[in-house]
């Protein structure tokens, strides 16, 4: 990693010398933007659409925790006009690199900022002292988007009328979204909503419909849960009676089975309910590869496990 921050350093000085020759060159040329989570990059590309170049740091299944930029992260991050990441030590590895990039020009802009602390949920895995997980509050990602906007139109001011149509598009589908959440989980009767998953990832989704969260791992996958966090849990499990429990598409899938194991063999049946989309979405092309399409399968997938 202190390689990687003293090539970034080498590599911004060098860049930063040549930029006033390439300005007037650029005038014409798209934004080039990039983005850490999957989930920001589906966002910015909504905002953005085809006049602008994203560049996504991690892809599917990408577990952002644990995420270590590479050299050739520094050659997208230098080059780029503007870069978005959520914050809240979400992307833990990639901080000092973005403390350094605060030095410069080039300051990320972290997301999670737009959040009044007063609806974060606390958290004293991370060094923000908050859950970082905040895109599964679609109030909260609905102000990501308008601050995407903002930057985007102020950095390309020619062309801020269409990101703004964007955004009025893209908000009209985030309220749909919500009320079709709404509706689905309302097929759930009170009692059965308790989301047992690898990590607690999904606090501020049970924050906002009434669950019960309960991650194995607690909110950093950087955390390894042990046999006594798993009997501790097998225990709950058979005390709420829960039918199903659920495996994350970014976390190693063994240690939910090694809890599903633990209850029946107590003589309790809990099943995997699925695999839901926690820190980073699915592949790209799919349904599950948007912010929207996760989102709907994710609830799908728990209210059918739970009923």
């Amino acid at each position: 990693m202190k390689k990687v921050i003293l090539l970034f350093i080498i590599t911004l000085v060098i860049t930063s010398c040549k930029n006033d020759v390439k300005n007037e060159e650029n005038i014409n040329k798209k934004l080039n933007v990039v983005t850490t989570t999957t989930m920001i990059t589906d966002l910015v590309k909504n905002i953005g659409g085809n006049l602008i170049n994203v560049k996504g740091l991690m892809g599917a299944g990408v577990d952002p925790h644990l995420y270590k930029a590479s050299e050739g992260d520094v050659t997208k991050l230098v080059n780029a006009d503007v870069i978005f990441y959520n914050g809240l030590h979400l992307e833990g590895k990639l901080v000092e690199v973005f403390e350094k990039m605060e030095a410069s020009n080039k300051t990320p802009i972290a997301l999670a900022k737009e959040i009044n602390k007063r609806h974060l949920i606390g958290s004293e895995y991370f060094a923000s002292n908050y859950d970082p997980h905040v895109w599964f509050n679609i109030d909260f990602f609905e102000k990501f988007a308008e601050k995407v906007t903002l930057v985007l139109s102020e950095k390309d001011p020619t062309n801020a009328e269409t990101y703004r149509t964007n955004e009025k598009r893209y908000l009209t589908e985030l309220e749909k979204l919500r009320e079709d959440v709404e509706s689905a989980i309302e097929a759930l009767e009170p009692e059965k909503r308790i989301l047992v998953t690898a990590h607690d990832a999904f606090n501020y989704f049970g924050k906002s419909y009434g669950f019960e969260v309960v991650g194995l791992q607690g909110l950093s996958t950087a955390t390894e849960a042990g046999v006594k966090d798993v009997q501790k849990l097998a225990a709950f499990i058979i005390e709420k009676n829960i039918k199903a429990i659920f495996i994350e598409s970014s976390v190693p899938k063994r240690t939910i089975e090694a809890l599903q194991k633990a209850v029946n063999s107590k003589g309790h049946k809990v099943e995997i309910g699925g695999t839901l989309y926690s820190d980073a979405l699915g592949s790209e092309g799919s349904n599950e590869g948007t912010y929207v399409g996760m989102y709907r399968y994710n609830i799908k997938t728990i209210v059918s496990a739970l009923q």
